[in-house]
């Protein structure tokens, strides 16, 4: 029966360090490899910003152009102001503005909802502003009527919401830098 126990003794003396050597190193290997994992998903994360940033400056340069687009002024500039009714010039500037956007609308994945929503706003803020404006104007009238019925209002207004609009594109492309 000694010999049990003595047998015993020797078993639990090596078993005993022996275990505490082995959860000793598993800690260490589970901590190890817990902190590889966490670099490689740092290196993804810059990888995929060094990907992601020249795409969301490409997108605010094209907002930025929106906004220059669809700036009334710009509008008028571009459209054909001499020929055609007010009724005319009305519905070009609409579909103008409306495919301005449209052409952009894919940019809304590289900016904040904010910045989209401001952008939405101001899309319709200035067709509302055309379509007011066009109320007070005879439809069968020239296209040059409307057109100086416009820019006049457009003068008198400190601040257009495209104004609003290209600040913001402004702002939020400089939280990059």
């Amino acid at each position: 029966m000694a010999t049990w126990v003595t047998v015993l003794l020797e078993i639990v003396k090596i078993t005993v360090p022996a275990l505490i050597v082995f959860f000793t190193v598993q800690t260490l290997l589970k901590q190890y490899l817990e902190k590889q994992y966490q670099l490689r998903l740092l290196d993804r994360q810059e990888g995929l910003q060094k990907l992601a940033t020249p795409l969301r400056l490409q997108a605010y340069e094209r907002l930025a152009m929106l906004c220059e687009r669809i700036d009334i002024p710009n509008l008028l500039n571009r459209l054909r102001t001499e020929e055609g009714t007010a009724k005319g010039l009305q519905i070009s500037l609409v579909m103008a503005i409306q495919q301005e956007f449209e052409h952009n609308v894919s940019q809304q994945i590289y900016v904040s909802d904010q910045l989209w929503k401001i952008l939405q706003v101001t899309k319709s803020e200035t067709i509302n502003l055309i379509n007011g404006i066009s109320d007070k104007v005879d439809p069968k009238a020239p296209a040059k009527e409307l057109a100086g019925t416009i820019i006049a209002y457009m003068q008198q207004q400190e601040k257009s919401a495209v104004d609003t609009a290209r600040l913001a594109v402004r702002r939020e492309a400089g939280l990059l830098f």
